[in-house]
């Protein structure tokens, strides 16, 4: 079973990476853009059939590792 995890700063951190990309954006001419955020991206391909049992196994993958619960969200998908 293929699960997919997203993990993204939690609003009102700072996110210097995300303001460096926003000003290379608009230093190559995408001027609209308001705001970037970066984040972390994972596909983990897990050996369970059960899809309960899957997203808890990954659920606790996050909280453990995976993300920075003090300051970061993740979502499952």
């Amino acid at each position: 079973m293929k699960v997919k995890v997203i993990v993204t700063l939690k609003n009102g951190v700072l996110d210097p990476q995300g303001k460096a990309i926003q000003q290379t954006l608009n230093g190559m001419n995408y001027c609209n853009i308001d705001k970037v955020r970066q984040g972390k991206y994972f596909d983990i391909e897990i050996n369970e059939i059960d899809e309960n049992k899957a997203k808890s196994q990954v659920e606790e993958m996050c909280k453990k590792l995976l993300a920075n619960l003090v300051i970061e969200d993740y979502k499952i998908i």
